[in-house]
């Protein structure tokens, strides 16, 4: 993945009564539409219907994968067996309330399957336990994975900007994605700042994830990328 190029994954939720179907049709509107890759999730579907889609998907943008809750060591060799350029990862640094993980786990399995982590830290829906310090964990991160996500208290939800130059501020050059709340009002400020970003619902009415994406609202949100890069 390039991130000299900002680039822009967008999100497949697998909703609907026939996900794999609309998978298909909407990985098909992200590539018209220059949109650089796509994440299939299991956020409304299942981790089957990821391989499912996994299995059928034909494209010439760029494919990841994330299997929620931040199962590693599933979508690992997922990517590996259907040679996927990436991964999307909850967190890879950092201890929460509900939902850390076994990391010295995660470096066993990304040792075996080596492929291209997204990784958030301190990430929407998990609480870091009382004492963690944002800084370590972050620096912790940039070991864990060859891009750190940043996002914002939920889904749709934007990211604040300051969380964003204190992302950027602690991490340096290593590669840093938006990973929520991206909207064609705020894209240009984030992206400025960021090394690209993962969008989904806002390509969708009324930010719902249940719907099917809207060709218009991608291309709008395109236009807007066309000028940060263009400003670099």
């Amino acid at each position: 993945m390039d991130f000299s190029t900002k680039p822009i994954l967008g999100m497949i939720h697998l909703a609907g009564d026939d996900p794999v179907k609309r998978a298909l049709d909407e990985v098909a509107i992200y590539e018209e539409e220059g949109i650089d890759g796509v994440i299939v999730e299991n956020y409304h579907g299942t981790a089957s219907d990821v391989v499912d889609v996994l299995r059928v998907l034909d494209t010439s943008i760029l494919v990841g994968v994330n299997i929620l809750p931040n199962n590693f060591w599933i979508s690992l060799p997922l990517a590996v067996k259907y040679k996927l350029d990436f991964v999307q990862l909850d967190h890879v640094a950092g201890v929460y309330e509900s939902g850390s993980i076994d990391y010295n786990h995660y470096k066993f399995v990304k040792e075996r399957n080596k492929v291209l982590v997204l990784g958030g830290v301190w990430p929407k829906y998990y609480t870091p336990v009382s004492g963690s310090d944002l800084e370590s964990d972050l620096l912790t991160g940039v070991e864990q994975a060859e891009a750190i996500v940043v996002t914002g208290a939920g889904t749709g939800q934007e990211t604040p900007i300051s969380k964003v130059k204190k992302f950027r501020s602690v991490i340096g050059d290593h590669p840093l994605i938006v990973g929520a709340g991206l909207t064609v009002e705020n894209c240009y400020s984030s992206l400025k700042l960021a090394d690209g970003g993962i969008v989904g619902s806002v390509f969708k009415e009324n930010g719902d994830t249940h719907k099917k994406i809207d060709r218009y609202r991608v291309r709008e949100f395109v236009d807007i990328v066309k000028e940060v890069r263009n400003s670099i």
